[in-house]
């Protein structure tokens, strides 16, 4: 088996070799070493250590013109994450007309926003050679996939991924928005990271179906926003049930109430439970969103028309973002 079968195991402190014995590495000179890392020389170790992880950390600057930033964010793909995004924006901006909103896709190497929003061709550059973002629906819309072919592979390394997000936060000419939706890619790697600690954010929403598998990455994804001081304004549950179009009947195809019980472990809120529904698929499908084109049908007039599929979650979302922006500032 060779190295398959050299275990070093730290919390034991001790090596085996092959399957045999196990061979002690100095158990009491580690316990000796526990022991003088306790109490003032400990606290002193963390203030060393925090300082040190500081000192790389860009300082974070504002994107001009942009009042709140909220990003979207799930820890794995696939469970409609962009759709929530590109949803959200609308019902923000439906929900009060003189509010202003920009759409960020900084997914580099699968970009849906420009499908999503029906938008293709090049960004103009203004006078001060910043990029004009692509407006449809009334929502301010960029991505990556404005910027090369459609069937193109964005085959980068992380350096070029690095300086293509610099510039989608740093080189767009916003004009004034009071809410800029930033669409993540999945998972918790450098583009989460890079966004988090140059610019300030508002708050994080966390999308996920209620399955287990997705539940542990959304967890990781929370977790990871409030490592980097972002604040989690609540989760998504997506996908959440399924109701025969013909009989009624109520299917929890990805579980029941998943979300939710992650949600009281994190101590967070559920901002809205969104159906799996045909129209929420073929309407993104074909570049009009649900909560554009279809505010008036049956499964978007629950409680809330303007908000669509989000009946639950555009007013409570409102409200935290604005809370949130309050305690920031003071």
């Amino acid at each position: 088996m060779g190295c398959w079968q050299r275990l070093l195991t730290f919390g034991a402190v001790s090596l085996r070799v092959g399957g045999g014995a196990s061979v002690p590495l100095g158990g009491s000179r580690v316990l000796v070493c526990r022991r003088q890392l306790s109490g003032a020389d400990s606290e002193t170790l963390k203030q060393r250590r925090a300082q040190i992880m500081s000192r790389g950390l860009p300082k974070q600057k504002p994107i001009e013109g942009v009042k709140q930033v909220i990003v979207v964010a799930s820890g794995k793909g696939g469970v409609g994450k962009s759709t929530t995004a590109v949803n959200l924006a609308l019902a923000l901006a439906a929900n009060d007309s003189s509010k202003a909103v920009g759409l960020l896709d900084v997914d580099v190497y699968g970009p849906s926003i420009p499908k999503m929003m029906n938008l293709k061709g090049n960004p103009e550059l203004s006078q001060s050679n910043l990029m004009r973002p692509l407006l449809n629906y009334g929502i301010a819309c960029m991505s990556m996939g404005f910027l090369v072919e459609e069937t193109a592979p964005v085959v980068w390394r992380g350096l070029m991924v690095m300086s293509a997000i610099e510039k989608l936060l740093r080189q767009v000419d916003w004009g004034q928005l009071d809410y800029l939706v930033v669409d993540m890619p999945p998972g918790t790697g450098d583009v989460q990271l890079s966004v988090s600690q140059n610019i300030p954010i508002s708050g994080a929403v966390i999308v996920s179906t209620p399955q287990d598998i997705a539940l542990m990455d959304a967890r990781k994804g929370a977790e990871m926003f409030r490592k980097v001081h972002v604040p989690v304004l609540g989760l998504v549950q997506n996908m959440s049930v399924f109701q025969c179009p013909k009989c009624k009947h109520r299917t929890h195809i990805f579980g029941a109430d998943g979300a939710r019980r992650l949600a009281r472990t994190l101590d967070l809120d559920v901002l809205g439970d969104i159906p799996l529904h045909l129209n929420i698929r073929e309407t993104s499908d074909t570049g009009q969103p649900i909560v554009f084109s279809q505010p008036e049908s049956d499964e978007c007039t629950q409680q809330h028309p303007l908000t669509a599929e989000f009946p639950h979650l555009t007013q409570p979302f409102h409200s935290s973002v604005q809370e949130t922006a309050l305690a920031n500032s003071s």
